[in-house]
């Protein structure tokens, strides 16, 4: 082999594995939810992901950058606006909603949020993260149920749709960071029927 062909040959370093991403973030929200950001360690979650600490730091330099793009990753697991429930009314939609794949995400999106609500008032990146990735789905899902509600003529084209799709959201948020108990399908039907269906039907 030539000289030249040293100098052409390149000298590559070693490739990150990003093979195990997924587990290392998912491993990182679970932390979130038991200890909060303050308790979290990244030695919780290479433990958690059965990972070596190395193998984290490689990918993430920070505990303010791992937890940034775990927070992040479950937007990626939001609900296909294309496929919500359609009853043909209003109530059907909404309760056809509450399921329990549905309420269990959501349940531990509010533990993730509680987990992290010490970081959110320090990071205005993680706090715009946080609301896109949990508050939002679930009032994109919203937007949608209440406008066929509209065009249906159940409720007034006048109504607060936005006022409205935040209701579910902020009652399962208190119930969950406030008083500590869980969002359960009992709870999320008594909020429809009682909170946001005589909100939405109210002139």
């Amino acid at each position: 082999m030539t000289h030249v062909d040293l100098e052409a040959k390149p000298r590559l370093g070693r490739k990150r594995d990003h093979t195990r991403d997924a587990e290392i973030l998912d491993a990182t929200l679970d932390v979130l939810a038991e200890t909060g950001y303050d308790g979290m360690t990244i030695d919780m979650v290479a433990a958690r992901a059965k990972a070596g600490k190395a193998t984290v730091y490689r990918r993430w330099a920070s505990k303010p950058e791992l937890v940034l793009d775990a927070v992040a990753c479950m937007k990626a697991k939001d609900l296909d606006l294309e496929s919500l429930p359609d009853t043909g009314t209003l109530r059907g939609d909404l309760v056809a909603m509450v399921r329990s794949p549905t309420i269990q995400e959501g349940q531990r999106k509010l533990q993730v949020m509680a987990g992290i609500v010490s970081m959110i008032a320090r990071d205005p990146e993680l706090a715009a993260a946080a609301r896109e990735a949990i508050v939002e789905p679930r009032a994109a899902a919203n937007r949608v149920i209440f406008r066929r509600a509209i065009e249906r003529g159940e409720i007034s084209s006048d109504v607060d749709v936005e006022a409205l799709c935040q209701i579910g959201p902020a009652m399962a948020a208190y119930r969950t960071l406030m008083l500590r108990e869980p969002v359960d399908r009992d709870f999320m039907i008594t909020t429809i029927d009682h909170v946001i269906l005589p909100a939405a039907l109210a002139r």
